[in-house]
């Protein structure tokens, strides 16, 4: 697919594989209207696509996501317009990877914050870089956790744990989050998107008749 510097969201396929990479580096890949609104389409595209095999899904520069953009929500993080504007059906991200019928493996290469560990949550497979940081900081701006974070996070990490980061707020790094379960392998930054690129071509190749 043709992109341009400004596309909030780039797709490169090869093959029965994508990569859908957040493209808004310099605001950490924070998700704005637009950029959830894509990422939404593009799944749900996927999910008509008998001939795709399995998605990847990375962020640009040194973030995988900063979470929600509260700049472009005009600072009203807490107001019930800011948290009903991230359940729009259109801008349902983490239903229309649900909805996908391949494996989506999250390919976390730096900060996943907030609504950024809820998208990588919503992965099947979370591969991580040494440089990957995670946290829910839901609490601290005033945003509801709408996207299954107190769902998933329990489920991989125990609930104790996942209370623990949640109440306070506090960054996990990658060699503990594969410690704890929350995600599947840690590698370098350099070998974290050709590794995740590996694994969508095994399940490519598995998936062959």
């Amino acid at each position: 697919m043709s992109s341009s510097p400004d596309d909030v969201l780039l797709q490169s396929r090869e093959g029965d594989v994508v990569v859908l990479t957040l493209n808004r580096p310099r605001a950490k890949n924070a998700l704005s209207t637009e950029l959830r609104r894509q990422v939404t389409s593009a799944f749900r595209m996927f999910a008509d696509d008998p001939d795709l095999a399995a998605v990847v899904l990375t962020g640009a520069g040194d973030a995988f996501s900063a979470g929600v953009d509260l700049k472009e929500l005009g600072g009203e993080s807490g107001s019930a317009s800011a948290t009903g504007s991230l359940a729009a059906s259109e801008l349902d991200m983490v239903g229309a990877m649900r909805a996908c019928h391949v494996p989506i493996i999250g390919a976390v290469n730096g900060v996943a914050i907030t609504g950024g560990f809820e998208l990588a949550l919503a992965c099947d497979v979370i591969y991580a870089s040494t440089a990957a940081r995670f946290a829910d900081t839901h609490a601290r701006v005033g945003i509801l956790p709408t996207w299954g974070m107190t769902v998933r996070l329990p489920r991989l990490i125990g609930m104790a744990r996942a209370k623990e980061l949640s109440f306070a707020s506090q960054f996990l790094d990658g060699a503990t989050a594969e410690r704890w379960g929350l995600v599947n392998r840690v590698f370098s930054p350099d070998e974290l998107l050709p590794a995740a690129v590996a694994l969508a071509n095994e399940v490519a190749f598995a998936d062959v008749p």
